[in-house]
């Protein structure tokens, strides 16, 4: 396995995690995890939309990072091996 795969692997692993994590971070419909976790920092009614689109914003990137990696690894892993 050369050194880009390993990057990509690592890379594609931190941010399938961080996409989770900020998915779960969105604010639900009020009975939901995301509410449990992160409702004391929704209670504030100032700058909640400013942190709501940083968060969207945030889950984008990270979303378009995990899949861009795997479309690059889906080209450069060597067929036959894990």
């Amino acid at each position: 396995m050369s050194a880009i795969n390993i990057i990509l692997l690592v890379l594609m692993f931190i941010s399938g995690i961080a996409t989770v994590l900020l998915v779960l971070m969105h604010s639900g419909k009020g009975t939901g995890v995301s509410d449990m976790i992160a409702s004391s920092m929704y209670n504030s009614a100032a700058g909640s939309g400013v942190w709501e689109k940083n968060l969207d914003r945030l889950t984008v990137i990270t979303g378009i990072i995990f899949g861009l990696s795997i479309v690059i690894m889906m080209f450069t892993f060597p067929l036959g091996t894990i």
